[in-house]
């Protein structure tokens, strides 16, 4: 059972942690050089300090310890978070090669494998519980590695990363509530009162940012708290959920990488190509993409809990929701049919006479 005051308490540990710690990190940003320099690629005009997630390792630390929990897995997720977190404060300082932020990715994973948290098994309908076998390694390394990776990539506007992290560990928070599972409720929670009093310093117009050292450590979180509760489900398609609590991310991954493929480019080479920059291209204003990106997580977020706790006569509408909701998505931004919109022209055509009925 829960004790809802405890969580209470730790969310506002963690929050205010945060949006205290934020104000030395940034002097310390700033004066050891850990700054996002303005060019072509990007969308800011000052340099802006980085290093941002410091201060969210240590105010989702501080929530944490409050409630103390205890799990087999904790040291070596702890072990794993620091590796992340000083592979992505180098990133923000010297610029790292690619080569070397995937290293830390790796070691930080292989702790939680040698320690054996890893994707044991998946279930699927009508077949049942599939055993994954030799290959649980494998798909619990690309699992850290790519959602990590994901969240990287996502972070490209103020306030973008710190809030689609926020909704995604807000909706795995309300499945571990339903589902009594508390290793997950406790980190979940002290992570979304770190982002939150780091999103007082983040949101547009941006104060700071929260560079590679929090965008690999929230992946990297989100990513094991994943494993220790959505994975560990028995319910049909459990292996969906955590890719519809994600699916923002992992959208926007995904379609990096095709992207990247087709044109001969290097996979791991940034751009400035992704959902967000597409949205504003569009003619969407910064705040405007943020927020539409924050609805639409929000909505996969909420799909995720929905389908979590339905039968299996009710999956196939589920699923055919969150189809359509991703191509809304996509018709959004601009992705797909050569930036025809075809599904959103019909509901505005539809709703403009509606009005025209009733007027």
């Amino acid at each position: 059972m829960f004790n809802y005051v405890d969580l209470i308490i730790a969310f506002f540990i963690a929050f205010f942690a945060t949006l205290v710690f934020t104000y030395p990190v940034k002097k310390l940003a700033m004066r050891i050089g850990a700054v996002d320099f303005p060019n072509h690629r990007k969308i800011h005009k000052i340099v802006t300090p980085r290093l941002g997630g410091l201060a969210i390792f240590i105010g989702a630390f501080l929530g944490a310890l409050y409630l103390q929990p205890y799990h087999e897995h904790l040291p070596e997720i702890l072990l794993g978070a620091i590796v992340i977190l000083i592979t992505g404060a180098l990133d923000d300082k010297y610029s790292i090669r690619p080569a070397a932020k995937l290293t830390g990715q790796l070691i930080a994973a292989s702790f939680l494998v040698n320690s054996g948290l890893i994707i044991e098994r998946i279930t699927i309908p009508l077949i049942g519980m599939v055993d994954l076998g030799f290959f649980s390694v494998l798909i619990t390394v690309l699992w850290v590695v790519g959602i990590t990776n994901a969240i990287n990539l996502i972070d490209g506007l103020d306030g973008l990363a710190t809030g689609v992290t926020s909704i995604a560990l807000i909706s795995i928070f309300i499945m571990s509530i339903m589902d009594t599972q508390v290793i997950v409720a406790f980190l979940s929670i002290a992570l979304i009162g770190a982002n939150m009093g780091f999103l007082f310093h983040n949101f547009y117009p941006a104060k700071i940012y929260m560079g590679d050292s929090g965008s690999n450590f929230l992946g990297y979180m989100i990513a094991v708290v994943s494993i220790l509760g959505l994975f560990k489900e028995i319910a049909f398609f459990s292996f969906i959920i955590p890719l519809i609590v994600l699916a923002v991310p992992i959208f926007d991954t995904l379609f990096a990488i095709v992207r990247r493929a087709w044109n001969k480019e290097k996979i791991m080479q940034p751009d400035n190509k992704h959902v967000h920059y597409r949205l504003i291209e569009a003619g969407y204003s910064h705040r405007q993409t943020v927020l539409i990106i924050y609805g639409f997580s929000a909505l996969f977020g909420a799909l995720a809990i929905i389908f979590s706790n339905v039968g299996l006569s009710a999956l196939i509408i589920v699923t055919v929701f969150v189809l359509i909701v991703l191509h809304l998505f996509a018709e959004v931004a601009g992705i797909v049919l050569g930036g025809k919109k075809p599904v959103i022209d019909t509901f505005k055509k539809g709703f403009r006479k509606m009005r025209r009925e009733r007027s």
